[in-house]
């Protein structure tokens, strides 16, 4: 199968590179600076699985070489998104899977609205990586999963197709049938981590061992569970329970990628992951202080970065 990665960053370039060491027809379709920085240094993986350098790793511009690709991986940032459907445009063909990455729900819509349902599947990731000055994957931690599926749960063709192309690889790519299920079970997840830890610009430890601190964290938690029910969110049974044993179950050195976005001064996904649940909250007229606390927080950071 021919597969284009929007982004040769820290997750397409790693999950790209982990398809690359069993010789996948993979492109990274990137901007002029990245793609003059991997002509340069190759695509460079360091990780505790094993490294990886690729020595000229396919790339294309926007707009050059259009023609379909069978699966588009998209590991953009949220805020890059629209520029992102736009990029891919002349890449989407009959036949074209896209499989997102981001976090949170709402780009679902966002990509059913310019390509149609049919060729959105469900995806998402768990890893932590991250970029050095030169362009270098890094990776730490054990953790390398991308789970993908129908999100009808079907055992297509296609996703049959996709998950032969994905095996054998290092990296942890999973076919599930749930996988709706399962993208909102990570928002349920990501939502009070990256809130918390943002909020109090803190890893999780010390806010877990802080009387207030571990109560706030507790109240961002119920309150996302019950916008997440409210609005027909196909969560587990007994998912709070379960994403609070895991929030204090993830060690103390812990902290969330919007965390450390704004550690280095970059935009946050505020308004994908928080703004978006306090809109249904609105619309429930369902209160969530403790969520709009840590909105208020990243957006007055995101509108002070940009003053």
């Amino acid at each position: 199968m021919k597969i284009l990665i929007v982004g040769a960053g820290a997750i397409g370039g790693y999950f790209g590179g982990r398809l690359l060491e069993m010789e996948a027809n993979v492109t990274f379709l990137v901007r002029e600076k990245r793609k003059k920085q991997l002509k340069e240094h190759g695509l460079v993986v360091t990780s505790i699985h094993g490294d990886l350098h690729v020595p000229d790793p396919q790339t294309i511009v926007s707009g050059s070489h259009p023609e379909p690709y069978d699966v588009i991986l998209v590991s953009t940032k949220s805020y890059h998104l629209d520029g992102a459907i736009e990029s891919i445009r002349p890449y989407v063909g009959d036949k074209t899977m896209i499989l997102p990455l981001l976090n949170g729900i709402a780009h679902l819509d966002a990509l059913s609205e310019a390509f149609g349902s049919k060729k959105v599947i469900g995806g998402l990731c768990f890893i932590e990586t991250t970029l050095d000055e030169n362009g270098k994957v890094i990776q730490t931690s054990p953790v390398q999963d991308l789970i993908f599926g129908e999100r009808n749960g079907e055992r297509s063709e296609r996703i049959l197709q996709l998950q032969a192309t994905f095996e054998g690889t290092k990296a942890n790519f999973r076919l599930s049938e749930k996988i709706e299920q399962e993208m909102w079970q990570k928002y349920l997840f990501i939502t009070p981590l990256s809130g918390i830890t943002s909020l109090f610009r803190s890893p999780i430890g010390p806010i877990r061992d802080q009387a207030q601190g571990a109560d706030t964290l507790k109240r961002l938690l119920h309150e996302t569970v019950e916008i997440m029910t409210a609005i027909g969110a196909p969560l587990s049974e007994g998912a709070m329970d379960a994403t609070w044993n895991r929030l204090n179950d993830i060690g103390d050195g812990m902290k969330s990628s919007l965390q450390r976005d704004m550690e280095k001064s970059l935009p946050t996904e505020g308004d994908h992951l928080f703004g978006f649940l306090l809109k249904k909250a609105a619309d429930l007229q369902t209160a969530a202080p403790t969520l709009s606390a840590v909105y208020a927080n990243v957006d007055i950071y995101d509108k002070m970065l940009h003053s």
